[in-house]
């Protein structure tokens, strides 16, 4: 950017702009009138980007160039540019050249085919290059003199002059043609940067090349992904992926094989050259159906001297190493020793790579010895044991033949949140006899690899390689997740029986460690020191988490394992571990001796310490005497102490199950007895910092944008203040971004709260292993849980690592908060009420990614009323140039330690700021953002006056005097200057910015689906090394009309420099369903520094994810690492179902409302799950939209239940098809529907339940449930709500169903009445309860309900089955409770039976008391009688005995009025089976 002087008060005369030369030394004008034409001029013509081309010098005059357009169509023959030369500019670009005398005699100029041009260093341009220093191929004239020279002179190789060695090749092909197909090689000049390299294949291919692809289809997104790759690549236009047969001849091999492959031509074209070395190929391919292969196939051979370079066979007639066809090569290896084995493999590419070779043979031209190789083995990732490359040994007479060994490869990934990758992962192995070369790990017994803290294995077969020496591990770094921690790897050698260890336990990760993605191991001596050395290193790191506990001045309890109790000495010297939490006999205090070494004294009894005794052994008090109290302590990995005596090494503090002190010493560190727990008091007092760690070396951090992730550094982001609420209750805010608070809000964890309820956390405190659970106060069960990858979510508790959070202080608090017991949250809003009021935060300032912290408070005031000045005290004075404004102002301060967040600059009288010419002073607290290095300031665009021109800024820091001057000079408005509202300053040092104004070049690409334009406003926010652009309007585009479909839109945001762009925010607040964006990405660049960053989107926005509409999206730079995933999506993860819902395919079919499932298991429901809404494009007449949901521990899927809200202008939905399947086993279920679900066709029910077929079982029949349903007899009875039933069995429930359709009324729930609905559901078994209710809507909102009777069949009985659920209550908010839900108990037949004994009749003793009842359908079976009251004796003489009955309810008839009556009956009692008669007895139901 070329800056621009202007005076502080206005001119009238026009600034002459500089624009400085390319070599940044002299400067020309840019002359607007050419006064006197030279008519002759001396030009010299540069390309864009290129600094390798030498340029064109041209004599430019009226004779030879007549027009301008001329001129282009000249240097487009001379210079190489894809679509010829379109554009000529000065060399930094700032101006285009559109007629010929705006040329100047003895300037250069840059041409280019686009309207932006790409500067170079003309200096480097202008230089000829050296002969070495050339990247064009050798002449065929100048090679064949050098080779005579070879030949002459016995020149060895590296010693000629003008040899290049050979770069790496990358096999380029045309998207959808394989045969168009060009070889380039990546040299550093055409792999300056992705957009420079796809400019290179533009030109070399013809064709516009937007995006790159591998052969397989997937997209290769950076210059990393085109390094990394497999050595070809697709390239196309902005036309999707086509298939084909990409064959990748001789230049695909993975990188990490580094010698360079030679092209072997079939036996008849190949020269002989030389005697020694020369081979004879004999390649036999089975005749098994789809033996042939479409990859390409190399081999290598090795010696005795060394290893051959990977040879390509490469056969001219395109059909080679098909199904029975033998192809015949001729190579030449060089001296390589005897041959002792072969690798031969292929590239996996094409459509159908695999190959099942039969036999190779091999002659030695020069010896004549002949080798014949049988294979008969499949290379092929789908067959066997998925490897595509062979090792076979060859046969020397009088050398013993080396076996083929499979190796057992046991990979661990480490415990680290985040460890795991979805990268291709390669190893090589090393031995004393050879290697493997680059193996991809593909095959692990695990159904989904390298995940954190899981040991994968894999069966690597080689050649033995003698003794193992050395490992080098890498990935591709692709895929979703690709940064990986490595624990360790073992390798188990069957042949010898031996195993090598190599411990690894450090990323491979280009964010993490030192950004490597390749190490190199080395086996440990033997397995005992590698087990050591692992043990040694995992209690550093648990020293490091831990050893905080362990300075002066802390209060420690030790709780032990085995017994379950804290230590205690009491005051007589006895130690026990049996003590409660409270209990102060277990309280000590820390007195450090040196490193681990510390005396523990009572807290309560301060005269005695815990020690050892040095004969017995066992723990005592003791007096604080020295040596004996003495303890070392000893930290485990899994965060557990030991307590060892310093004076007799050895003899450790234990305790047996019953909390005694063992009676014996032990050698080991070994034993739950010996293991404590450290607990530190006071680490949740209020003001305290702690830090939530999460594993020995990572915390829960805090995201700039509010999310939060547990695979965050234990640095100041992780740091957390404590807001104590009460007893066990806390808030958590966030120390780098004040005023932000940990929260469960939505079903969504994050760092956005406010301080409201949803902040509110109880502590749960795990004895066992010394850590915490936060759970929710408002949403009680619900804890803060974590992802494998870290990310943070709400779960229900278990006691999985995912809920464990280990507190480590950083700064203790105060037990009692001084003052007052209000929260901060009240505190501050307290403060608010009595302080002066600022203004209400702007729309503005909420498009802030930015909060603003605690700790500042905004006011104006004068110099009088000065109080006592803190450190954070600072003035800011705003001066206001020619034109003033009424709209809301804020301010932002960045240091090299955070940022100060939106500052609102506002007073009582606001129309009396930033007025013309007049200056505004505040004052302003900011804590803790380091050395300020820039502002930004801006307003909302409010007020009838939001234009406002700013002139300075100026800050001084109350208490040294310090003083900041911002020069602006600049418009803030949308009609004036470059556009925007807000504008960012730097900090000037000595006269000069500390980082200079960057305006970046920001292209947005709208997506080519339809209507994906929109009108809505579009905001971005940069992100990179030194903080934030803050959220900008996309305002003023090159296009006339903005956001068009397939449209590419350029903007420039002006921003201090931001350093290297990691990430960008992307706002689309669009209102209407009509207004929905698709952006494909976003690419910005740094024009002064040929930079660019590229954001890819390929997603409408706004969007749902998981039931909630999102209008922001993260994107991150493909130059950092390309494992960034949006913030609402998750990994794979055990439990993990991939859902496809098939839409009808006529026109009506789809849905607007918003649709659920529900999944049914053996162990438990998964509850409702929102698949999304109609209204975001989902749910489309013939689509099939795919879903992925975790359904871990429900167990064994029988059923799911889907539907929807029923809300939208069409909610109707018909839905032909479920697929579910498994995504760890594979396994798929398909469910067939083929039917409405809506309440106006059909059954009139807005869900659906669908029973699953699994293996070996009868899948359960779907039942349909006659519900009658009793209204009461009471005035205003009836009711017009929406009444809800949910019935429930021993095989789940049905999920709330809405009674709408009534099959004998058409109104419903009148007085007295007896309405009949149908409800289909899968099996639910023995039906127990049902849960009734409705929603107040309507004008008699009011329900009294008698009772509810359901009647079905289950396939396999013949008779009905009935239910009685008595209820005889009101559901209604002014009657009875005022509840409008109800669980109804299942009375299934319940009778009581009295039976009155005779005043003569004899004493029973013990006996079995049945009865049979007999009615007009029938008898019951013998049913025993229980007594009411168990214990009691009963038929005593005169005695009146009450017994329960029940399962009796055939007793009931249905009349066809709805009524239910008793059937006449009589019963029969017996004793011990002798029938007695019955007197007086009754039975009441």
């Amino acid at each position: 950017m070329v800056p621009v002087k202007m005076s502080e008060t206005p001119s009238t005369n026009f600034s002459m702009i500089h624009a400085a030369s390319s070599e940044g030394q002299t400067s020309y004008p840019r002359h607007y009138n050419v006064t006197q034409p030279v008519v002759a001029k001396r030009i010299s013509f540069y390309k864009s980007g290129d600094p390798q081309f030498n340029g064109i010098q041209m004599v430019v005059n009226p004779r030879s160039f007549k027009t301008f357009d001329a001129l282009l169509d000249n240097l487009s023959r001379k210079v190489p540019l894809p679509f010829g030369v379109r554009n000529i500019s000065t060399p930094r670009g700032v101006h285009s050249i559109t007629k010929l005398e705006d040329l100047e005699d003895g300037r250069s100029y840059i041409c280019s085919h686009r309207k932006k041009i790409k500067p170079i260093d003309l200096e480097k341009a202008r230089q000829k290059p050296l002969p070495w220093q050339s990247s064009r191929p050798l002449s065929a004239r100048r090679r064949a003199v050098q080779l005579a020279r070879v030949k002459e002179f016995g020149l060895a190789h590296r010693e000629i002059p003008g040899m290049v060695q050979t770069p790496r090749k990358l096999l380029v092909f045309k998207n959808g043609d394989p045969k168009s197909r060009h070889t380039i090689i990546l040299s550093r000049k055409i792999t300056q940067n992705f957009e420079a390299f796809l400019d290179h294949l533009t030109e070399i291919m013809q064709n516009p090349v937007v995006k790159l692809y591998t052969t397989d289809g997937r997209k290769v997104p950076s210059l990393q992904g085109v390094i990394l790759s497999s050595g070809a690549v697709v390239a196309a236009g902005r036309e999707p992926f086509k298939p084909g047969n990409y064959d990748l001849l001789k230049y695909l091999l993975p990188d990490h094989l580094s010698r360079t492959s030679k092209r072997i031509y079939p036996k008849g074209q190949a020269k002989p050259e030389g005697r020694n070395g020369n081979w004879k190929i004999s390649v036999i391919t089975s005749e098994l159906p789809d033996a042939g292969t479409s990859s390409q196939i190399y081999i290598v051979l090795y010696g005795h001297h060394r290893s051959s370079a990977p040879i390509y066979l490469y056969g001219t007639s395109g059909n080679a190493f098909q199904e029975g066809r033998e192809d015949i090569f001729t190579l030449k290896t060089g001296d390589i020793g005897e041959l002792h084995k072969i690798r031969i493999g292929h590239s996996n590419s094409g459509l159908s790579p695999a190959w099942h070779c039969k036999e190779i043979k091999l002659q030695n031209i020069f010896s004549g010895e002949k080798f014949y190789i049988p294979v008969c083995r499949w290379l092929a990732q789908d067959q066997e044991d998925g490897e595509i490359c062979r090792e076979l040994p060859v046969f020397q007479k009088g050398q013993q033949i080396l076996p083929v060994t499979v190796y057992e490869v046991r990979v661990t990934t480490g415990e680290r949140w985040n460890a795991g990758t979805e990268s291709k992962v390669y190893i090589s192995i090393y031995g004393e006899k050879g290697d493997t070369s680059s193996r991809q790990l593909f095959k692990s017994k695990n159904p989904k690899k390298f995940l954190k803290g899981q040991t994968d294995i894999f069966f690597l077969e080689a050649v033995h390689l003698g003794y193992l020496y050395k490992v080098v591990i890498t990935h591709d770094g692709l895929g979703s997740g690709n940064g990986w921690f490595l624990d360790d790897i073992v390798i188990k050698d069957p042949t010898t029986e031996l195993e090598y260890a190599f411990l690894c336990h450090r990323w491979l990760d280009h964010g993490e460690d030192d950004g490597k993605i390749v190490r190199e191991l080395y086996p440990s001596d033997n397995s005992t020191f590698f087990g050591r050395q692992k043990l040694e290193l995992q209690r550093k790191e648990a020293w490091a988490a831990e050893s905080w506990k362990l300075k002066k001045g802390n209060i420690l309890q030790f709780y032990n394992r085995l017994s379950g109790g804290f230590v205690r000495l009491h005051p007589d010297g006895t130690v026990d571990a049996l003590g409660e939490k409270t209990d102060k006999n277990g309280l000590f205090d820390v007195i450090v001796k040196r490193g681990d070494i510390c005396i523990f004294q009572s807290h309560q009894t301060r005269n005695l310490s815990l020690g050892l005794d040095n004969i017995s052994g066992m723990a005592t008090g003791m007096a604080n005497i020295g040596v004996p109290c003495e303890l070392r302590v000893l930290y485990l990995p899994n965060r557990c102490t030991i307590l060892e005596s310093v004076m007799v090494p050895g003899h450790t503090v234990a305790f047996n199950c019953q909390g005694k002190v063992a009676d014996e010493s032990t050698d080991s560190y070994a034993g739950l007895s010996k293991e404590f727990v450290i607990y530190a008091k006071g680490v949740f007092h209020n003001s305290a910092v702690v830090l939530l760690t999460t594993s020995l070396c990572q915390a829960l951090t805090l995201k700039s944008d509010g999310s939060c992730n547990g695979a965050g550094n234990q640095s100041e982001e992780s740091h957390w203040k404590v807001h104590k609420i009460s007893p066990g209750v806390c808030m958590f805010e966030s120390v780098k971004n004040p005023r932000m608070f940990l929260r469960i809000k939505k079903g969504q964890c994050n760092g956005r709260g406010t301080g409201d309820l949803d902040c509110h956390f109880k502590i749960q405190k795990n004895l066992e292993n010394g850590s915490i659970s936060l759970e929710s106060v408002k949403s009680r069960g619900l804890f803060i849980g974590l992802l494998p990858d870290g990310q943070t979510k709400p779960v229900l508790y278990t006691k999985d690592a995912s809920i464990f959070f280990y507190p480590q202080v950083i700064q203790f608090g105060r037990e009692k908060p001084t003052g007052t017991s209000a929260t901060a949250s009240q505190q501050e809003e307290k403060a608010r009420e009595s302080g002066n009021q600022g203004e209400p935060a702007s729309q503005f300032m909420a498009h802030s990614p930015v909060p603003a912290p605690a700790s500042t408070e905004i006011c104006n005031t004068s110099t009088n009323d000065r109080l006592l000045l803190s450190d954070d005290e600072w003035w800011v004075l705003v001066l206001t140039g020619n034109t003033g404004t009424q709209a809301n102002v804020t301010l932002w301060v960045y240091g090299d330690k955070g940022d100060s967040g939106p500052l609102p600059l506002g007073k009582d009288n606001r129309e009396q700021l930033f007025l013309p010419r007049k200056e505004d002073e505040f004052q302003v607290q900011i804590k803790n953002i380091g050395k300020i290095y820039k502002i930004r300031i801006g307003h909302d665009g409010t007020s009838q006056q939001p234009e406002w021109e700013l002139q300075m800024v100026t800050m001084q820091h109350l208490k040294s005097r310090k003083t900041l001057h911002f020069m602006a000079n600049k418009w803030l408005s949308r009609t004036q200057g470059n556009g925007d509202i807000v504008c960012e300053l730097p900090v000037e040092e000595d006269g000069k910015a500390i980082f200079p104004i960057v305006k970046y070049h920001v292209y947005v690409y709208t997506g080519q689906l339809k209507e994906a334009e929109t009108t809505s406003a579009v905001y971005l926010c940069l992100h990179g090394e030194r903080g934030d652009s803050g959220l900008r309007l996309l305002h003023k585009s090159d296009m006339p009309i903005k956001f068009q479909q397939g449209q590419i839109d350029m903007f420039q945001v002006e921003a201090v420099s931001l350093g290297k762009l990691w990430k960008a925010l992307l706002l689309c607040e669009a209102t209407d369903l009509s207004q929905y964006w698709y952006c494909e990405k976003i690419i910005v660049r740094e024009p002064i520094k040929e930079s660019e960053f590229i954001f890819n989107c390929e997603r409408w926005l706004p969007f749902m994810s998981q039931g909630i509409i999102h209008s922001e999206i993260e994107l991150y730079s493909q130059e950092m690492q390309i494992n960034h995933q949006l913030k609402t999506q998750e990994e794979a993860n055990e439990g993990d179902w991939k859902i496809t819902v098939v839409t009808g395919d006529f026109e009506k079919a789809g849905t607007t409302a918003t649709v659920f499932l529900y999944a049914y298991g053996e162990k438990r429901s998964s509850g409702p799950i929102i698949l999304g809404s109609g209204k975001h494009r989902l749910f489309n007449p013939n689509s099939a939209d795919i879903f992925k949901i975790n359904l871990k521990d429900i167990g064994e899927l029988y059923k799911i239940r889907i539907g929807h809200n029923n809300n939208g202008m069409d909610p109707s939905w018909y839905l032909e098809e479920i697929r579910l399947e498994e995504i760890a086993t594979g396994e798929v279920f398909f469910l067939t529907v083929d039917c409405w679900i809506t309440e106006n066709e059909d059954d009139g029910d807005a869900c659906k339940e669908i029973a699953i077929n699994r293996p070996n079982k009868k899948p359960l029949s779907l039942v349909a449930y006659e519900i009658h349903v009793y209204t009461g007899s009471k005035i205003g009875a009836e009711t017009d709500a929406n009444v809800l039933i949910n019935l429930i069995g021993t095989r789940g429930d049905s999920g709330k169903r809405r009674l709408h359709q009534s099959k004998n009324n058409q109104v419903k729930f009148q007085q007295g009445q007896v309405d009949i609905f149908v409800i289909k559901a899968v099996s639910l078994g023995e039906l127990k309860k049902v849960l009734i209710s409705h929603d107040g809507t309507g004008p008699g909102n009011g329900w009294f309900l008698e009772k509810i009777f359901i009647k079905f069949k289950e396939e396999e009985e013949e008779e009905d089955q009935k239910v009685l659920f008595p209820c005889d209550r009101w559901l209604d908010e002014y009657q009875d409770d005022g509840k409008t839900e109800r669980e109804l108990l299942a009375k299934n037949g319940q009778w009581i039976i009295k039976v009155k004994t005779a005043e003569d009749s004899p004493e029973t003793g013990e006996c079995k008391t049945t009865v049979v009842i007999y009615g007009s359908k029938g008898k019951s079976k013998d049913l025993l009688l229980s007594p009411r009251n168990p214990g009691q004796k009963y038929f005593l003489p005169g005695a009146t005995d009450e017994f329960l009955l029940l399962n009796i309810l055939f007793l009931y008839t249905l009349e066809t009025n709805g009524e239910l009556k008793p059937l006449p009956m009589f019963l029969s009692l017996s004793m011990d089976k002798e029938e007695i008669p019955v007197l007086g007895s009754c039975i009441d139901p």
